[in-house]
């Protein structure tokens, strides 16, 4: 299998792809042809390392990751990935949830897959006259997943980019608790100027080559591959059971997790509609209604995570449909206003029992103002993208009562914090590299 860039130019091989994270020409690589597969392919396979090696082989045919595949997937994907069905018939409603891994995010499964496969590159000799730098702008919980993925693993630095004041203060303590390895810098800006500074780093061709910059946000494909694969095992869980597709909402915020399901669904596994949840950042609701691609600053929300203005990978999006028309056919996109993610929360809360955090919250929101047709017949889960305890600032007041943080999470928090200020310039960015 080999990658091109969304821009055009030359296909490379995956070893590439993971490292440069974007093309030389500032696109974004994607498979040169998408494979196929059907369900019968996982007839036998259960656990999600399987059902994901599986689904990844062809991606990696012909590299040097190939044959380490089953390894990497054993070893970075070894959490539940639980199919929690809330809501029975006509139609169901079940939550895929995601943030059973080691930071509570779903952000786990990309971030510890590219880091077991940038490991096996680099100690190929690929990569191997200098160590790497990971630098990853992070909404909130990609800087905590991937600075845990990285952390004291041998040949790579990390360099994290969060906005300051916009994300959660336990998403602040996991991007900020490590050391070592792994430095944090507050950005006084938003999201969008995290990733213009990132974007922009790698597009000055000596800061690239002096620090051997990677990315790990959904930029690079490496990220977005083993996410695609979660899709296939819910779906293909739901299908065994029932013989029906699996539609999905996906909290969205720079649309890498919504732009993995639309591959998975592409590849052949059994998944019908696939709409995107926003908050008050409806750049993709807007480019959907009008056909216009207009991002704009973002603006901060309770769902801190989707506080994009730019959206990556709409490029990936774009590059895979002809024009609008056909992305229409694709997702569908609906806004939620910090109002509604409250009163969801606590709606939710006294329907099953069970907290929400915001983002989780905007997808039930969307499943909620569904047209009861939509909702009866066809079979619907929301992507619980995060734990309700990293959010507890929010969540608790509305509920009245504590949410028990995960032991892992726990853990984290008990570490002392560190992070510099810098601003949103790439003098300054270089300077502290």
């Amino acid at each position: 299998m080999r990658y091109v860039s969304t821009r055009g130019g030359p296909a490379v091989g995956i070893e590439t792809a993971i490292m440069g994270g974007t093309a030389a020409d500032g696109g974004l690589y994607v498979p040169e042809v998408l494979p196929g597969c059907a369900p019968g392919d996982f007839s036998t396979l259960e656990a999600f390392p399987e059902v994901a090696t599986t689904f990844l082989k062809p991606f990696f045919a012909g590299s040097s990751l190939a044959n380490r595949l089953e390894e990497v997937c054993r070893l970075a994907l070894n959490f539940p990935l639980p199919l929690r069905q809330l809501e029975a018939s006509p139609g169901t409603l079940s939550i895929l949830e995601l943030f059973h891994g080691p930071t509570a995010a779903f952000k786990d499964v990309g971030a510890r897959f590219l880091a077991h496969c940038m490991e096996h590159i680099i100690r190929d000799g690929v990569f191997a006259t200098a160590p790497v730098t990971v630098l990853v702008a992070t909404s909130g919980d990609t800087g905590g997943a991937v600075a845990a993925a990285y952390y004291r693993r041998p040949g790579t630095r990390v360099v994290v980019l969060f906005p300051e004041g916009r994300v959660s203060p336990r998403q602040q303590h996991q991007l900020t608790c490590w050391g070592g390895n792994v430095v944090s810098l507050a950005v006084r800006g938003e999201f969008d100027d995290c990733q213009h500074l990132v974007k922009a780093a790698f597009a000055d061709a000596g800061l690239r080559s002096r620090h051997r910059l990677c990315s790990a946000n959904s930029i690079n494909v490496g990220r977005l591959l083993p996410q695609a694969a979660y899709y296939a095992l819910a779906s293909l869980r739901h299908w065994r059971a029932s013989g029906r597709p699996l539609s999905f909402i996906v909290p969205t915020g720079n649309l890498g997790n919504g732009f993995a399901c639309v591959w998975a669904r592409r590849v052949g596994l059994p998944i019908d509609r696939i709409v995107l949840a926003t908050n008050a950042n409806a750049t993709i609701v807007d480019y959907l209604a009008t056909g216009q691609w207009l991002p704009r600053a973002s603006v901060p929300t309770l769902a801190s995570a989707m506080d994009v203005g730019n959206p990556s990978n709409m490029e990936r999006l774009q590059a895979l449909c002809a024009d609008v028309d056909a992305l229409r056919q694709e997702v569908s996109a609906v806004p939620v206003s910090d109002a509604e993610i409250r009163s969801t929360i606590v709606d939710e809360f006294r329907r099953h029992g069970l907290p929400w955090c915001p983002h989780t919250a905007a997808g039930l929101r969307v499943y909620r103002e569904l047209p009861e047709v939509e909702r009866t017949r066809r079979d619907w889960a929301v992507v619980a993208t995060a734990h309700a305890a990293k959010f507890d600032t929010i969540v608790e007041p509305l509920l009245g009562t504590a949410v028990e943080p995960p032991a892992e999470l726990m853990e984290l928090l008990t570490r002392p914090a560190h992070f510099d200020t810098i601003p949103p310039e790439l003098d300054a960015l270089a300077a502290r590299l």
